[in-house]
């Protein structure tokens, strides 16, 4: 036995010069590359994740919005409409202000508001019998066949609610009589943005529609 064998140990394990015998059990480098392509396989699902959130909160672009839209058909939007009649400007329209309830003074007020509004005014009186303290909501838009067309869509943009009538008149001008549901006219910024919409209508939205699953199909 050599000096180098220890006590009780012979056989296989003999120890013979300078030589001696591996114990540790041997590496497995399966296990090692099995966990290598684990971890990149990780990875590439959390990138793909933060993707699809990005697309989600994206508005849907990209090829989930394709995948939405699959087997859809679209109708293109259609192009702005103008309006049906080319609408006077306000200093074209000649607004007769009258007052239909209590308040004195109202007529005036109202007609110096119009006129710094561009508005052409002509007669301002309370009003004639048939409507004094007869109209309960904001007020009447009233004028020939003619203005209904036209002067009633820009002068109604400046006082919401108003009731329209037409009457036998011939000639071009407009009565506003104010009714007793009267405020005060709409501010400039929405008659602004109530007659922009009046000359500039949107376009329609597209729409998709989804064709029908044939029966017995899932």
């Amino acid at each position: 036995m050599s000096m180098l064998t220890p006590p009780g140990m012979g056989g296989q394990y003999r120890i013979t010069g300078k030589t001696y015998p591996r114990m540790r059990r041997p590496r497995r480098r399966g296990r090692i590359t099995l966990a290598v392509v684990a971890a990149t396989a990780a990875l590439g699902l959390a990138g793909w994740g933060t993707v699809q959130l990005i697309d989600v909160f994206g508005g849907g672009s990209g090829d989930s919005a394709k995948r939405a839209t699959a087997g859809a058909t679209c109708q293109a939007p259609s192009p702005s409409a103008a309006p049906a009649t080319a609408l006077p400007k306000p200093g074209d329209i000649t607004v007769n202000v009258y007052n239909a309830t209590p308040r004195a003074g109202l007529a005036k007020t109202t007609a110096d508001e119009l006129e710094k509004r561009g508005f052409t005014i002509g007669k301002v009186a309370n009003a004639p019998e048939t409507y004094d303290k007869k109209v309960t909501g904001p007020g009447i838009l009233l004028g020939a066949p003619a203005a209904a067309k036209g002067a009633f869509s820009v002068l109604g943009t400046h006082l919401q609610g108003a009731d329209s009538k037409t009457d036998t008149r011939e000639t071009g001008d407009v009565d506003l009589i104010i009714g007793s549901g009267f405020k005060a006219l709409a501010r400039p910024a929405e008659a602004t943005a109530a007659m922009t919409a009046l000359l500039h209508p949107k376009p329609e939205p597209s729409v998709c529609a989804t064709p029908a699953k044939a029966p017995g199909k899932k």
